[in-house]
């Protein structure tokens, strides 16, 4: 049943491009009339039946939006090189697709700092804030810019420059976040492989 749960998880995620694990895992339990709350897989568990899927169903497309985020990245993280950006999510480790943002985080101890730069360089932009767990029993909110590069969704969440070498827990792994710079990214970009870190 976790397996079954998984792949339909997978295939919704793959086809809406929402990324709510719990919400994709109790939708595709409920397509499967599944109610036992027992049976519902890990968050990595559905990432590795999402990467399947993608090797599957999308393996002439993925490879190449994936590629088009990555540059997009690149030129997102030059833009904003004075606040140290980090590329972080689907994007940095290849499970991106044609749904998914570019995800940034940014560090200032002036929080309003990137939302003035961006005022400067007249893109509009949306404002949010976001939980994220920080240690396993602590979340903290951070302001977060929403704004898009052409057609594709920019996400930057604001960090004080103190946070620059502590990460918040990744949902998926539970262990530290993983962060690359741009000299990593463009490592990545200039390698032979799109598919994968």
């Amino acid at each position: 049943m976790r397996a079954r749960i998984a792949i339909e998880a997978a295939r919704i995620i793959a086809e809406s491009g929402v990324r709510d694990y719990a919400f994709a895992k109790q939708k595709a339990a409920l397509r499967l009339g599944i109610s036992d709350e027992a049976a519902l897989p890990k968050n990595s568990e559905v990432e590795e039946a999402l990467r399947s899927h993608q090797r599957l169903f999308q393996a002439d497309d993925q490879p190449r939006q994936l590629r088009r985020l990555r540059e997009t990245a690149v030129e997102a993280m030059r833009f904003l090189r004075a606040f140290e950006p980090r590329l972080v999510g689907a994007v940095l480790d290849g499970s991106a697709d044609e749904h998914s943002a570019v995800c940034l985080h940014l560090f200032s101890d002036d929080p309003d700092a990137p939302m003035r730069f961006l005022d400067e360089h007249a893109i509009p932009h949306d404002t949010q804030t976001r939980r994220l767990r920080m240690t396993p029993g602590d979340h903290v909110e951070f302001p977060v810019l929403a704004f898009a590069a052409d057609s594709t969704p920019i996400d930057l969440t604001i960090f004080p420059l103190d946070e620059l070498r502590r990460a918040p827990i990744d949902r998926v792994t539970g262990k530290p976040m993983l962060r690359a710079d741009l000299k990593v990214l463009q490592a990545l970009v200039d390698g032979p492989a799109y598919n994968g870190t």
